[in-house]
């Protein structure tokens, strides 16, 4: 099984959802900053994140591309995931409005709370209330038609959903912690700017380490959940 993967940085790619989409059976075929017709076929497709946003995607031809793609995906309920930019781009496509959050700029690691709802998905059921996940966005979207809210932090309610077969995260399951140091460091200059203590968000680390087979597993579960609704 195909499960194509969208990624628009070098280093943004599927991280810890790579092997758990293999284990689950799927080849994964990258695309970076490119969309094929196929792939409006393929059996599951991922985007990944990036710094531009949906709504400058006249200045980034492949969002538009990738927007067509999803919606038409969408309309056909084939499985789609959406990591960040990608789950933003998931979220458009549905028909919300994406647009810089008014609450700031969320990175580092911090807690996100799984609604009731999210506790009752095939993915999510069984994980504690709150789970250390990495968190690196501006931008968020107004909720999602149709789809289920799955998980929210103090800073921003629209944090993950599911809709149809197709799931979208706003932060960052895949990362590790040693990956998202990287990200720390690669990002330093920007996240000055932004006045963030880069210092203090690495010091944060541990505790994504610590969450790390727990969030691996959950990303076998949603591999496996996607896998299983194709066969």
């Amino acid at each position: 099984m195909r499960a194509v993967v969208f990624e628009h940085e070098e280093h943004e790619g599927p991280g810890l959802l790579g092997p758990a989409l293999e284990a689950a059976g799927f080849t994964l075929v990258r695309r970076f900053r490119t969309v094929k017709r196929e792939d409006v076929d393929a059996p599951l497709v991922v985007v990944m994140g990036g710094p531009m946003g949906v709504y400058e995607a006249d200045a980034h031809p492949f969002l538009n591309e990738e927007l067509a793609l999803l919606g038409e995906r969408l309309a056909n309920d084939r499985a789609c995931v959406g990591v960040c930019l990608g789950a933003q781009l998931l979220a458009a496509a549905a028909g919300a409005t994406v647009s810089p959050g008014k609450n700031g700029f969320e990175v580092g690691v911090g807690p996100v709370r799984w609604t009731q709802d999210a506790l009752k998905d095939p993915v999510m059921a069984g994980v504690k209330p709150r789970t250390a996940v990495a968190h690196w966005h501006g931008d968020t979207y107004t909720p999602v038609p149709g789809a289920t809210l799955l998980a929210s932090t103090d800073r921003y309610t629209q944090q993950a959903f599911r809709l149809g077969r197709s799931y979208g995260f706003q932060f960052h399951l895949e990362l590790t912690a040693q990956e998202l140091g990287r990200w720390l460091e690669l990002g330093e200059e920007d996240l000055v700017t932004r006045g963030k203590d880069v210092a203090a968000l690495k010091a944060q680390l541990p505790k994504l380490k610590a969450a790390e087979a727990e969030n691996t597993e959950l990303l076998h579960r949603l591999a496996h959940q996607l896998a299983k609704g194709l066969r």
